[in-house]
């Protein structure tokens, strides 16, 4: 689709070609809907109207400038200052310093846990975790090894804006996750933040906020603890929550997908969120939620470009 378009314009339009090429490195899908009608009126034989057709390209450059501003800007958040960063350039294996395998468990999410390497990798700056069919291990029965990090007892995070640049692979049974819990209470009482969660192929990633409010007591929509947002399913997406004393704000590529806010109750539980958290990476296979695994789909990756910590410069 795209190199049909780039022909037809590289004929008629050779000083667009490279504003084209860069507009459909950004967003490929964003072209293919620009130009369908073009196409379709190309194709049928009728008459294109080339004026308008000139004004939508003119404005489709407009755009194309305001999204390299935007990016830009977005690098340096107004208000902010960057105290951490983690953008995982080692060569053979990520910081221990601040960085652990995540055992294995009994829940869904962290029972196929292993400290295998092959579910590990460091590749052209970014930390790969697998999710892989066992094949190998013959004294772990587990049939699938999954791959995942945490700052337990390293590093924690509290007061301010943390995002997370990664990448998703899709399959069957896939379940990444971006997550926060705290380091000094246990679970459900000390929260959990759930910062991304993507399930199979899904073009949407899950945001959610569990407690003893939220889970004990089963008050999950007053005030509203979950919501999803949609991801580029193939490309990189940064995840981010900022945590205040009194709220928590969710967005996915910089868009607010909700907050969820402490409100004044008598309910035990209800914002357990103003301590430090640690934060958990991890790809896991299966379980009641994703459902069944399909092993033709495996191995799954799940690319983790860096990870950031932001304060606001009045609290710093």
């Amino acid at each position: 689709m795209i190199e049909k378009i780039r022909r037809i314009i590289l004929k008629n339009y050779p000083l667009y070609n490279i504003l084209l090429y860069s507009i459909c490195f950004y967003d490929q899908i964003c072209v293919e809907s620009f130009f369908r009608v073009f196409l379709q009126k190309k194709s049928s034989g009728n008459k294109i109207d080339m004026k308008q057709f000139n004004i939508l390209l003119f404005i489709s450059s407009l755009l194309f400038c305001l999204m390299l501003v935007s990016c830009k800007t977005t690098q340096k958040l107004a208000g902010w200052s960057l105290v951490w960063k983690e953008n995982f350039n080692q060569k053979k294996s990520f910081d221990a310093q601040i960085w652990s395998k995540i055992p294995r468990g009994g829940a869904d999410w962290d029972n196929y846990m292993t400290d295998f390497d092959s579910c590990y990798a460091m590749r052209k700056g970014e930390l790969v975790l697998r999710g892989i069919a066992n094949h190998t291990q013959i004294n772990d029965t587990a049939p699938y090894l999954t791959g995942g990090v945490y700052t337990k007892g390293k590093k924690a995070f509290s007061n301010g804006r943390i995002e997370i640049r990664a990448k998703l692979d899709p399959a069957k049974g896939a379940w990444p996750a971006i997550w926060m819990l705290p380091e000094n209470a246990e679970w459900p009482v000390g929260g959990e933040i759930d910062i991304m969660e993507r399930l199979n192929h899904d073009s949407i990633a899950y945001q959610t906020v569990h407690s003893y409010y939220t889970y004990t007591l089963g008050i999950r929509n007053l005030p509203k603890s979950g919501s999803k947002g949609m991801i580029y399913p193939n490309r990189y997406n940064v995840f981010a929550v900022e945590m205040y004393p009194d709220s928590l704000l969710f967005y996915i590529n910089d868009i607010h997908t909700f907050t969820y806010p402490r409100i004044q109750t008598t309910k035990k539980g209800q914002f357990p969120y103003n301590e430090p958290f640690y934060l958990l990476i991890d790809m896991q296979l299966g379980g009641t939620w994703v459902g069944a695994v399909d092993p033709k789909e495996l191995p799954v990756e799940m690319k983790v470009d860096w990870v950031r910590f932001y304060q606001r410069k009045s609290i710093k």
